[in-house]
């Protein structure tokens, strides 16, 4: 088997075949699915090898002092050859990985063949294709998390053990210093705790990905707005606990962390970093100056982790293989989410190069997987398929004037938000109004000026005078009467959603390859909002990827309101929630590749990611226990050291160079319903092409669709191109 090694004396990193350990009494023998690097203590080994003697020697007084005690004991021959045969040897790396048990030792009863399990253990969770790992350093992976999450297990453990050492409470606010992969999951594990969470770091990058991921304010050490922050949320007082995830020659952590620290507040240091306490600073304050060991009560004592022996709960209650199955349950129930973490995933053959990219900086990642070419299964979650249409396209039939346009039910949203706008537009007729019942055509009939009305679809899919059809009726019935306005030839606009189900979606994109008609629209009209189509414009292009939030203030519905059908309907959120999935992909310029979801506990409220193909993420809350008072729709993007703002509707702002604000307050929120019903007459009557191409639609449906099997799945969902 392959193993990646180091040689401390030349600093060689190779890919060495080695044998296959044994299954041992009291572990298992498990074969890599994924297995982490860890950016911060792998790679200062790695920097450390490539010193020379005297650096080596400055780096690691600590082993400098026990060469001078050998050399006491023994004499300075015996251990010259003792430190030369150390050196010269190779050394394994890694400590965090994921994978499926080939092999159950005796004593082992927890876990079978074929489990997945997460395992810790620089001794025992190598990078290497097979690993024994002893019973109490290895949990078994829950039901939905993916093996690439999975993998995140023992650096989790290590800041869920130092989130422990600071006992933080509800309504506490932390400092956490440094923001590297410790640090990140230390921000998600306080804010998941109740605790208000300020950030330090030089890098802005990783600044900005901790206030993504919970943090309340992040900024560089030197900066006085990290002071203000913690001035603000505190009154004053100063912050509850300093977690130091910082490494480094500098004192500066510790010394941030004095001044920053309320009276008798709790410091805990988790990282390696210079630790020469500023006596009174400290003294005055009463500081409580606390250690965080690695992965937690275990680590260490090889009758815990080597013989199997565990410590009772009612004394223990969290040991380190109790830390790894907490860290992996908060991660498959949400509450932690690596995958913005994951900033390269490279193959394990390529393990050297990686890790020389890594030491040389041409790769910047705060955290990098290896994926091993066997038994590395696929994400639990399935993938949703995009469809793809292969259609001879007809040519666009240029209609006549007035355009002829039929409507397929007449319910509240037709008659409040479409029919206004088309009923005054110039060169537009209303034929036909077909409904259900005679008295709800006749009322739309009089209201809007139709020639006809009439309970009969098929008088209209056979006129051969109407240029367009739009479909508005209940959501169960779209897909279906969509499909057969195709296949008629018509040109067709239909009110959000495209489909309710994947076999729905194949239906209507069969009757486009079947007819060669694909003149359809969706009643996605955020993007024709006047007021930010403005906006993205004055935000110009990107040249990085951007971080969108959208919040959606849905609302709680009228009791009895056929939205809540959902047996027959669908989720509220399949209703309309293609309406802010189309939006963020219209401002990113792409369409989602993958789709995370998690539900509050009554299922109320949704947190929806998308991740886009340039690294782009999109952060969707649709909730709908907000106040009513509450704006029902506000959207942030930022991206490049530019930011867009739209608030309800109602005023845009882009943050750049020069700020940019709408000038004057609309009359009422345009939310682009009459803009986008201009462009669909303007494509009817020209021929010209739809005003969202077709691939747009299907994506978004498909990724509407993605959400439940997200939630179902606990796991993020790919949005796969079907062949």
């Amino acid at each position: 088997m392959k193993q990646v090694v180091q040689n401390y004396k030349s600093g060689e990193l190779a890919l060495l075949d080695v044998p296959v350990p044994g299954c041992k009494p009291g572990g298992v023998l498990v074969r890599s699915a994924y297995s982490l690097i860890s950016t911060g203590t792998e790679l200062m080994k790695v920097s450390e090898a490539g010193m020379s003697m005297l650096g080596k020697a400055r780096s690691r007084p600590d082993q400098v002092a026990k060469v001078v005690q050998s050399v006491a004991t023994n004499g300075v021959p015996a251990t010259y050859r003792k430190v030369m045969g150390k050196l010269d040897s190779y050394t394994p790396l890694g400590y965090s990985l994921c994978g499926v048990v080939e092999q159950v030792g005796a004593g082992i009863d927890d876990v079978a063949v074929g489990d997945l399990v997460a395992c810790a253990g620089n001794e025992h969770a190598l990078h290497a294709e097979l690993n024994w790992v002893p019973k109490n350093l290895y949990a078994r992976v829950p039901d939905g998390l993916a093996p690439e999450h999975a993998a995140f297990g023992t650096v989790g453990s290590i800041a869920l053990q130092g989130v422990r050492r600071g006992e933080p409470q509800l309504g506490d606010v932390a400092l956490v210093i440094g923001l590297g992969l410790i640090g990140q999951l230390v921000v998600q594990l306080l804010a998941a705790s109740g605790v208000r969470v300020v950030g330090v770091d030089p890098d802005p990058v990783r600044c900005d990905l901790a206030e993504r991921l919970g943090a309340a304010a992040c900024g560089d050490p030197a900066a006085a707005a990290v002071e203000a922050a913690v001035a603000e949320l505190t009154d004053g007082h100063g912050v509850d606990q300093v977690y130091l995830a910082a490494g480094g020659g500098s004192n500066q952590p510790v010394e941030l962390a004095a001044r920053l620290s309320r009276d008798r507040g709790r410091v805990v240091d988790i990282g390696k970093c210079r630790l020469d306490l500023p006596w009174n600073a400290y003294y005055e304050k009463e500081l409580d100056v606390r250690f965080s060991r690695s992965y937690g009560p275990g680590r260490y004592d090889p009758e815990y982790e080597l013989q199997g022996r565990d410590y009772p709960i009612g004394y223990v209650r969290w040991t380190e293989r109790r830390n790894l199955a907490c860290f992996l349950d908060l991660a498959a129930r949400g509450r932690v989410d690596v995958e913005p973490l994951i900033s390269h995933i490279a193959d394990f053959d390529d393990a050297v190069e990686t890790y020389q990219s890594l030491k040389d900086g041409g790769l910047k990642a705060v955290a990098v997987l290896f994926r091993y070419p066997e038994g590395a299964p696929e994400a639990v979650a399935p993938a949703v398929a995009v469809p793809t249409v292969n259609v001879k396209r007809s040519p666009g039939r240029v209609a006549k004037t007035p355009v002829r346009l039929a409507f397929v039910g007449a319910g509240n949203y037709a008659t409040s938000m479409l029919l206004p706008h088309l009923a005054e537009r110039d060169g537009v007729e209303l034929s036909t109004v077909v409904t259900t019942t005679a008295l709800s055509g006749a009322n739309a009939q009089r209201k809007f000026g139709f020639a006809r009305a009439t309970t009969d679809l098929d008088a209209v899919l056979g006129d051969d005078s109407v240029d367009a059809v739009f479909v508005v009726t209940r959501h169960s019935s779209h897909a279906e009467l969509t499909r057969k306005a195709l296949l008629a030839g018509k040109t067709v606009f239909v009110e959000k959603p495209l489909a309710l189900s994947e076999d729905e979606l194949a239906g209507v994109l069969a009757a486009v390859e079947e007819s060669g008609n694909d003149r359809l629209q969706v009643g996605f009209n955020r993007r024709f909002a006047p007021l930010l189509q403005e906006a993205k414009q004055r935000f110009g292009a990107r040249g990085g990827p951007a971080s969108l939030r959208y919040l959606v203030n849905a609302g709680r519905l009228e009791h009895g309101s056929w939205y809540l059908q959902q047996g027959t309907e669908g989720s509220r959120f399949a209703g309309e929630g293609g309406h802010f999935i189309d939006t963020a992909s219209w401002l990113l310029d792409a369409d989602p590749v993958s789709v995370y979801a998690v539900a509050t506990s009554g299922g109320e409220d949704l947190q929806v990611v998308l991740r886009y193909p340039d690294g782009s993420t999109a952060t969707l809350s649709y909730v709908t226990t907000g106040p009513a008072s509450l704006p029902k729709e506000t959207l942030d993007l930022v991206a490049d050291g530019r930011a867009l703002r739209l608030d309800d509707f109602v005023r845009a702002s882009v943050y750049a160079r020069k700020r940019w604000v709408s000038s004057r307050l609309p009359k009422a929120r345009d939310k682009g319903q009459n803009a986008e019903l201009a462009a669909f007459v303007k494509a009817v009557r020209t021929g010209g092409p739809m005003p969202v191409p077709l691939r747009s639609l299907v994506a978004t449906t498909a990724a509407t669709l993605a959400v439940p099997v997200a939630l179902a799945g606990g796991a993020p969902v790919t949005l796969a191109e079907a062949p």
